[in-house]
């Protein structure tokens, strides 16, 4: 007597967990699965001919070409010596206050997320730029390494985001919306990032302890560097609110002003512009693949009909949608502090999306929240990519300390979460405005 599907589809997610933790490559832990259930459900001519379509259609999808080219962006932003510039920039305004060194690093990512979309890329340049400076100024390593994992992860939440056009991919959301959704979150928690270590300063002073003032001529002459991210910010984003580009030409653009500001500033060599490509190449093959495989996943749980049923099941409980959705964050917050946080979401979507519907979310606003959970998987013990990645480009760091000052910022993430909730035209006044 064979299973029922349902227990079909059970048994290819438990082998995929499975394939995960023994550290198989994400895409092929989910492709794996869902080959071989869609083969054993289906036959293996029905499962071919769908893999074919699935793998084939999205390959050559319009809108998955918008990633490459915000990757690039993202690499001759940093090749342009910018990146660099930003922090000595907040630190020339805000390095006398206690904490302005935590400050101008929080203040340099944000504006780094709206040229990067990284947040791996991010907080590695800020761990190289801002660590040392407040190690030298005499900062407790904790706050500083919180301000830079914490700021890092801005680079996902202020577009441009390969976060929100993988969720959109994923949903078949529209991706300019999802962009421009992120603008006002991120805005709001830079600024929850800065009253955090403002508090965190207030309460004890010898963690931040102020640097030399500069003069007003340093400070009005250091912001030609945020110049050039402002202006390509509102060409490529502005652009694309205003209806002038769709999200794909938009990233066109973005890659080719990122590569003119390169230029104009004299960064650009024959050797970093091919490292940039081939970085460019090597990330974005990586995503394809996740997303592919994801897919593939997809038609497999479709076809057991998982998904329907949990919708189903949880809407037989008669529960509030509010505590349906707590439910999810925690589920998401107990993911993301054991594994990856991009494997998190692919695997997670297809399986509560038809839930999240049902109960009547906006999945625009849905996709932010999914988001802002990314950022604080990013630095949840013990799995935080971002910490990792601190620790790797400055080993002087003891991960006690970084992990003390990633859950410190864990809780402005928490206050974001709790006023989108409460708020969702935080999120959707914008989107709004494009129809």
């Amino acid at each position: 007597m064979n299973p029922p599907v349902e227990t079909i589809g059970l048994i290819g997610l438990a082998i995929m967990f499975v394939l995960m933790f023994l550290r198989v490559p994400i895409a092929v832990a989910m492709a794996v699965p869902g080959i071989a259930g869609a083969w054993y459900l289906r036959g293996w001519e029905p499962m071919m001919t769908v893999l074919d379509t699935v793998v084939w259609s999205h390959s050559y999808s319009y809108t998955l070409s918008t990633i490459p080219m915000f990757v690039l962006m993202s690499e001759l932003i940093y090749v342009s010596g910018i990146s660099g510039e930003l922090f000595d920039v907040f630190r020339k305004w805000l390095g006398a206050l206690r904490g302005g060194l935590a400050l101008a690093t929080v203040g340099a990512s944000a504006i780094f997320a709206a040229a990067c979309g990284s947040s791996v890329a991010s907080t590695a340049t800020m761990g190289i730029v801002a660590s040392k400076e407040m190690q030298k100024a005499g900062y407790a390593d904790s706050l500083g390494s919180g301000a830079i994992v914490a700021g890092g992860t801005l680079g996902i939440l202020i577009p441009p985001s390969t976060a929100f056009i993988l969720y959109g991919m994923l949903t078949e959301e529209s991706i300019g919306k999802l962009l421009i959704a992120g603008i006002l979150p991120g805005l709001l928690l830079t600024l929850l990032y800065m009253l955090t270590v403002y508090g965190a300063v207030l309460l004890r002073p010898r963690l931040g302890p102020p640097v030399a003032k500069s003069s007003w001529r340093e400070r009005l002459s250091s912001l030609r560097s945020i110049l050039w991210v402002t202006i390509l910010f509102v060409i490529v984003i502005g652009g694309m609110y205003a209806g002038l580009f769709s999200p794909t030409e938009a990233a066109g653009v973005g890659a080719f002003g990122a590569f003119l500001i390169a230029l104009i500033r004299r960064r650009l060599t024959s050797r970093n512009l091919a490292e940039s490509l081939t970085n460019t190449v090597k990330v974005t093959g990586f995503l394809f693949a996740i997303i592919l495989g994801a897919f593939i996943l997809n038609y497999f749980l479709a076809i057991t009909r998982l998904p329907a049923d949990l919708a189903n099941l949880i809407g037989g409980l008669g529960w509030h949608p509010i505590a349906v959705l707590m439910c999810v964050l925690l589920m998401y917050l107990f993911l993301g502090a054991i594994m990856d946080a991009l494997a998190m979401v692919v695997i997670t979507i297809p399986i509560i999306l038809p839930t999240i519907k049902a109960l009547g979310f906006d999945m625009i606003w849905f996709g932010v929240i999914i988001v802002v959970m990314i950022e604080m998987a990013l630095i949840s013990p013990p799995v935080g990519m971002g910490c990792f990645v601190l620790q790797g480009v400055n080993p002087r760091l003891r991960m006690a300390d970084i992990y003390r000052g990633a859950l410190l910022f864990m809780l402005p993430i928490v206050v974001l979460i709790a006023l989108l909730v409460m708020f969702p035209d935080i999120v959707l006044v914008l989107p709004r405005l494009m129809d």
